[in-house]
């Protein structure tokens, strides 16, 4: 069983950064793919950011050149940088590992970026 514990949510103000961490249980963090998601409120939960086992980045558009997704598999950690925020970014943002044909999500942390 694998369990995902968020932080680094909060409240920040646009052209902000925060720094959301995803801390994993289980001991099978380097053999997952791993990433972050999103949803805001009356909205479908969306891809922000994903980082495979290999490495390989993938971005939404509307965060590429913002965001930077980023995995330490020493400390079953993934993190994401989040710079020059925006409004239209306040979601829930939530952590994904997908290992061994088994999907695991976290509670989620809330961000929420004014204007």
């Amino acid at each position: 069983q694998v369990q995902l514990v968020e932080s680094g949510g909060g409240l920040v103000q646009a052209g902000g950064s925060l720094r959301l961490s995803c801390a994993a249980s289980g001991g099978i963090f380097g053999a997952a793919h791993v990433g972050w998601y999103r949803q805001a409120p009356g909205k479908q939960r969306e891809l922000v950011a994903t980082v495979s086992n290999s490495g390989r980045l993938t971005y939404a558009d509307s965060v590429k050149g913002r965001f930077t997704i980023s995995r330490d598999n020493a400390k079953n950690t993934l993190y994401l940088q989040m710079n020059s925020l925006k409004p239209e970014d306040t979601a829930v943002y939530h952590c994904n590992v997908v290992v061994f044909n088994k999907n695991y999500w976290g509670q989620g942390t809330q961000v929420t970026v004014s204007s």
